[in-house]
């Protein structure tokens, strides 16, 4: 199996490094950004950047995105500041495009947002459709993006990823002297440079399914917070005791590492690195 040329709507936090490994893998890589600035920035690095946005409609080269082996959709859903309906029609119209496309495999970044607190282990089957759902918005993207498989021709994967952190992202400056009262709560994070592995692993195998992306090790938030916090000399929040247990969820990647074998770099999120900028 063969995967020349990667297109990536999306060459952000995320995406951007993705691009940049794969490109050090030998692939071809081209993206989307949302400002003309940013697009002379990515095509000094090799990238063949498109000037792409999705108001929702896209305004923009999305055709050109689309003529690629393999697509990775990865467009932060901000259903909080737009409302859940925003990011489906926005999915909507990638998917219209996508029709007539030759694409081979389609991955579509996800989150583990779409889970409720039930105070177990979930697992993917736990959330099949919108109304199961902590984030039915995101669901309803997920199924459109599902919509486009094609037995044998074309390959979808869903990839719902826990709380991205690590370089800038450190868990400490969010919660610095405040008080936390979930403090027993497990966290479900995955560093960034395990999502770039898993992604270019499911790129490069074309492997298809829904999938939930965590680091295998559930440290608690209190853990968490006390040694970013001391770490990085944040002020310690202040944990107090809720008056009832405050509901969580437990995110199981052992469909993904069934599938992959994926070796993470940092399975530990109490040893995750950052790097804290000025």
């Amino acid at each position: 199996m063969s995967v020349k040329n990667v297109s990536i709507i999306g060459l952000g936090w995320l995406g951007l490094p993705l691009a940049e490994r794969l490109l050090n893998e030998g692939f071809s890589v081209k993206g989307s950004a949302t400002s003309a600035e940013k697009v002379t920035a990515l095509k000094q690095k090799a990238i063949a950047a498109y000037e792409l946005q999705l108001n929702p409609e896209p305004i923009g080269d999305l055709h050109g995105l689309l003529d690629a082996d393999t697509l990775v959709i990865n467009i932060p859903p901000k259903a909080g500041k737009l409302g859940d309906n925003f990011h489906p029609v926005q999915i909507q119209y990638i998917a219209d495009a996508l029709q007539s496309s030759f694409l081979k495999h389609i991955i579509y970044v996800s989150s583990t947002s779409v889970y409720p607190e039930l105070n177990r282990e979930v697992v993917e089957e736990d959330v099949l459709f919108p109304d199961q759902s902590a984030a039915p918005g995101l669901v309803r993207a997920e199924q459109l993006v599902q919509t486009l498989e094609k037995a044998e021709e074309r390959v979808v994967t869903i990839l719902r990823c826990g709380g991205l952190m690590g370089y800038d992202r450190i868990p400490g400056k969010y919660v610095a002297g405040r008080t936390v009262d979930t403090g027993d709560v497990p966290v479900n994070y995955l560093h960034r440079d395990d999502a770039v592995g898993i992604l270019c692993e499911l790129i490069g195998n074309r492997v298809g399914g829904t999938f939930n992306a965590v680091a295998p090790i559930h440290p608690t938030r209190e853990a968490i917070y006390r040694k970013s916090c001391a770490e990085f000399e944040y002020a310690l929040p202040t944990f107090v005791q809720p008056a009832e247990p405050v509901p969580y969820k437990l995110i199981s990647p052992a469909k993904l590492l069934q599938a992959i074998h994926y070796p993470y770099r940092y399975p530990d999120p109490l040893q995750f690195y950052y790097q804290k900028t000025i």
